[in-house]
C-alpha cells in the first residue's frame, strides 16, 4: 500500500500582561493554511558534485557577474532551443578562472512558474517563491525589472510574479549558525546589475539545536542559485540558465558547463495547467509530539515560569508535532499550488535540497524586506480563524481590533521590530515574538529545553538575498511528510 506520514504543527502562546498571567491559545490553522515538509524517506535521490559557496574566500571578488538577454520566443520550448544553441556556443569560449552567468531568453506568454516546476522531474535540488499576488500593483515586494528583447530594447518593464528553479549552479550549506561570513560568501555571487541572480534558501529557528535527520540535508541553512529558472512575470514569462565556476573551489567551467547540459536534458518544456483543487486524502491514523499528557506538562511548565517573580520571561510560543498517515502518496507542488489560491497575500515557498525532503509553504509574515537602503518589516500577531459568512467575518474582525489581549501580543512584536531594525537585519529580527516569545533568548532556550522535537526550519526566515534587495518571510505553520511505496 502506497501511503504518506505527514507531520503537522500547533502552536501555542503564553504571555504575560500588566494586569494579569494569561494564557492564549490558538491553532495554526487559525490564519491560512499549513505549510507541508514532505520527505521520501524511502527514496533514492540522485547526488552529483555540486559547488558550495560557502567553502570559497569571501574577500576574493568573483571574476565576472554577467546576465545576457537572448531574443524573445513565442513557448517554453523555444526557449530551450535557444537556451541549448547558447550552451554549445559557451563551450568554444572558455572565460575567466571564476564567475556567475545567466541567459535569459523572454517568452511572450504568462506561464504559472508553479505549473512550469510541476512539469520538472523530482531528483534535482528545486525551489519556487511567490510573492503576495495581491500586492503585485506596486505596493508589494514584487522585482519591477526592465527586459530587453536582445537587440538592446529594454522598453518595457515587468513585474516578477513568482520564480521557481531546478539545479543548483551553486549552493550554500554549513552545519554552523549562519554567519556574516557565510553572508558574505552569497553575496560575492551576487550585483545589483543582474537583480534576477538570486539565492534562494532558509535558516533554521534555532541553529544551536540539534539537527534532527529530517532536516540533515538543509543544514544549519541552505540557499541555492538555480541552475535552470522560469520566471513568471506580469504578461510574459522568462526562461533563464545560470552557470557558475571557481577554479579556487574545484568547481571549473568545464565541469559547471557539463552540469548544466546534465540538468538541462531532463528538463520538460510542455507545460501542463494545474487543478488547483485540494482532494480530500484519507487518514488512516494520527499521532502527536508531545502527546496530550506531555503537552500539558509543557503548557503549565511555561505558565509557571512566566508567573514567576525572578524570571525574565514575558512570552513563550511553543509548538506541538502531529503526525498523520494518510492512505496515498501527496505531491508538494500540487499541493502548494492548492495554497495559492487560498493564500493570495502570503508568499509561497517550496525548497529542496539534494537527498532532502521539499519543504513547501504559504505564510502571511515578512520578516523583512529589503531594497538598497530601505528597510521594511511587518509585525504581525493575534490572529483568528475565518468566519463562515461575511456577518461573521465583521464581527471577528471587531473582536480582534477590540481585545486587550490581541492589543497587547501585537504590542510586544510591533515594539520588538521597532528596536531591532537599527541592528543587523536578518540576526536581529528572528526569531520574532510572534513564533519564539520574549526576551528571544529566554524564550528559545525555554523551547529547546522542553520541546520533543526539532523545529527545524520551521519558524525560521525563508526567502532570498539578491545583489540590491533581499527578502525574507517567517517558515511559519509547517507539515512534514514521509512516502511509504508499494512493497515489490
Amino acid at each position: 500500500m502506497a501511503g504518506a506520514v505527514v507531520r503537522h504543527y500547533l502552536t501555542t502562546c503564553f504571555m504575560d500582561s500588566e494586569t494579569t498571567k494569561c494564557k492564549i491559545s490558538y491553532s495554526l490553522h487559525s490564519h491560512t493554511r499549513s505549510l507541508p515538509l514532505f520527505h521520501n524517506k524511502y527514496e533514492t535521490r540522485r547526488v552529483v558534485a555540486l559547488m558550495n559557496g560557502c567553502e570559497g574566500d569571501p574577500k576574493l571578488p568573483i571574476g565576472s557577474i554577467e546576465t545576457r538577454t537572448l531574443t524573445a520566443v513565442p513557448s517554453p520550448s523555444k526557449a530551450m532551443e535557444r537556451l541549448n544553441v547558447a550552451i554549445r556556443d559557451l563551450k568554444c569560449n572558455p572565460p575567466l578562472t571564476s564567475g556567475i552567468l545567466r541567459l535569459q531568453v523572454p517568452i511572450e506568454e504568462q506561464i504559472e512558474a508553479i505549473e512550469w516546476l510541476h512539469a520538472q522531474h523530482d531528483n534535482l535540488p528545486r525551489c519556487f517563491f511567490s510573492g503576495r499576488r495581491s500586492r503585485a500593483n506596486g505596493n508589494g515586494s514584487n522585482l519591477l525589472m526592465d527586459i530587453g528583447n536582445g537587440n538592446g530594447d529594454t522598453s518595457f518593464t515587468h513585474n516578477l510574479v513568482g520564480a521557481a528553479g531546478v539545479g543548483s549552479a551553486v549552493f550554500f550549506q554549513q552545519l554552523h549558525p549562519f554567519s556574516y561570513h557565510d553572508w558574505r560568501s552569497i553575496k560575492r555571487f551576487l550585483s545589483a546589475k543582474c537583480p534576477l541572480i538570486r539565492a534562494y534558501g532558509a535558516i533554521r529557528f534555532d541553529a544551536t539545536a540539534n539537527i534532527s535527520p529530517e532536516w540533515k540535508a538543509f543544514g544549519s541553512f541552505y540557499f541555492m542559485v538555480p541552475q535552470v529558472e522560469f520566471d513568471e512575470l506580469e504578461g510574459s514569462s522568462m526562461l533563464a540558465i545560470t552557470i557558475a565556476w571557481d577554479n579556487a573551489l574545484s568547481w571549473t567551467w568545464d565541469e559547471a558547463i557539463h552540469s548544466l547540459e546534465t540538468t538541462m536534458q531532463q528538463i520538460a518544456s510542455v507545460v501542463v495547467k494545474l487543478k488547483k483543487e485540494a482532494s480530500g486524502e484519507p487518514i488512516l491514523s494520527k499521532t502527536h509530539v508531545p502527546n496530550k499528557t506531555h503537552w500539558d506538562l509543557a503548557v503549565k511548565k511555561a505558565l509557571q515560569e512566566i508567573n514567576t517573580s525572578s524570571s525574565q520571561l514575558v512570552k513563550v510560543v511553543l509548538a506541538r508535532s502531529s503526525r498523520i498517515l494518510t492512505a496515498t502518496n501527496i505531491d508538494p507542488i500540487a499541493w502548494l499550488a492548492c495554497l495559492q489560491v487560498e493564500g493570495e497575500d502570503a508568499y509561497q515557498f517550496c525548497l529542496q535540497p539534494p537527498n532532502g525532503p521539499a519543504f513547501v509553504g504559504n505564510t502571511p509574515e515578512r520578516l523583512f524586506h529589503r531594497k538598497w537602503l530601505s528597510i521594511s518589516s511587518e509585525a504581525l500577531a493575534a490572529t483568528r480563524a475565518r468566519g463562515e459568512s461575511s456577518d461573521l467575518d465583521l464581527q471577528i474582525e471587531h473582536d480582534l481590533l477590540s481585545s486587550p489581549k490581541d492589543h497587547l501580543e501585537f504590542t510586544v512584536v510591533r515594539e520588538n521590530i521597532q528596536n531591532k531594525l537599527e541592528f543587523e537585519i536578518l540576526s536581529s529580527l528572528h526569531p520574532t515574538p510572534a513564533v519564539c516569545g520574549l526576551p528571544k533568548e529566554d524564550a528559545r532556550l525555554f523551547i529547546s529545553e522542553t520541546e520533543m522535537f526539532d523545529r527545524g526550519m520551521y519558524a525560521g526566515p525563508v526567502g532570498w538575498f539578491g545583489g540590491g534587495e533581499s527578502e525574507f518571510a517567517v517558515g511559519i505553520r509547517i507539515l512534514e511528510h514521509w512516502y511509504t511505496p508499494e512493497p515489490g
